[in-house]
């Protein structure tokens, strides 16, 4: 089993930052890729950005390429996302995600496990 444990949303005026942090414990030798979702009320959850297992540059969505950074320390099992310049459009919960591999298997079998989520809400 792997859980993951997101910290450091709050509220924030349009245009300030916040960074949000996913620590992973317990089977953290399976955790493959991992990345961060959104979603709004009354909206689907939609992938922010991930980093994949293989390595390679994050995918960001559009909407929030050049302000986000996402980052991972594997050493530290961490997952962060620094949020700059953020918009009342970014106010949702962020969730962490990680494909966790299968016990014996490789990353391509693997299990989705998801953070409790944290809440971000920018005001203008």
């Amino acid at each position: 089993q792997v859980q993951l444990v997101e910290s450091g949303g709050g509220s924030v005026q349009a245009g300030g930052s916040l960074t949000l942090s996913c620590a992973a414990s317990g089977d953290t030798y399976r955790v493959c890729s991992m990345g961060w979702f959104r979603q709004a009320p009354g909206k689907e959850r939609e992938v922010v950005a991930f980093i994949h297992s293989g390595g390679g540059s994050p995918y960001y969505v559009d909407s929030v390429k050049g302000r986000f950074t996402a980052s991972r320390d594997t050493a530290k099992n961490t997952l962060h996302l620094q949020m700059n310049s953020l918009q009342p459009e970014d106010t949702a919960t962020y969730y962490c995600k990680a494909h966790v591999r299968d016990v014996g298997r490789g990353c391509a079998v693997n299990t989705d496990y998801w953070g409790q989520g944290t809440q971000v809400t920018v005001s203008s």
